[in-house]
């Protein structure tokens, strides 16, 4: 179906040749010629994403069964909650690689280089609670960023990072209330 044409200057018109590019390459799926030469440099912010969020699932993990004192319950359960939210956080952001024609890289021989945050292995409550809460901030400035660089050439990755993103600063704002603890 055309659009039909107004006399206004200003009239919001679709274009034609995008929508004709679109019937093309249909072993593409979703991914149009529209996606231009973005798409890998936004596979790649999202592998980086990723590894970020496989290194965060161990150090949560491995803090909740390292987890001692007399908070440590609570504190142990929430970074449970916490890992499991960085894994799903893992899980949509492997699929969204997927539906942009990439592959996701869980190769765990570089998953410490490629991530933006560390690995810990402290034993002290306070300094699991504040080395978790350095990732978590480390997490919100590097999606803020990757929002801002994807912009408008990309609203599907551009969203999901937005969600994430909501997550990782309530994340944040938990770990600094239990830091105050």
């Amino acid at each position: 179906m055309k659009n039909a044409t107004t006399n206004s200057p200003n009239a919001l018109v679709l274009d034609e040749k995008g929508l004709d590019a679109a019937r093309q390459s249909l072993d593409d799926g979703a991914i149009t010629p529209a996606y231009g030469p973005h798409r890998d440099a936004i596979i790649k912010l999202l592998n980086d994403s990723l590894a970020t969020e496989l290194v965060c699932v161990l150090r949560y993990k491995r803090h909740h069964f390292m987890a001692t004192g007399m908070s440590s319950p609570k504190i142990a359960e929430e970074f449970m909650v916490h890992a499991n939210e960085e894994s799903a956080h893992a899980d949509r952001i492997a699929r969204r690689i997927v539906q942009l024609g990439g592959e996701p890289d869980f190769s765990p021989n570089s998953l410490l280089q490629r991530s933006h945050a560390d690995y810990d292995e402290s034993n002290d409550l306070q300094t699991m609670i504040r080395v978790n809460l350095i990732a978590e901030r480390i997490a919100v400035e590097s999606y803020r960023q990757m929002i801002a660089l994807i912009g408008d050439e990309d609203p599907t990755t551009r969203r999901m990072l937005i969600d994430i993103l909501t997550d990782e600063e309530e994340h944040a704002d938990e770990l600094k209330d239990w830091l105050k603890k």
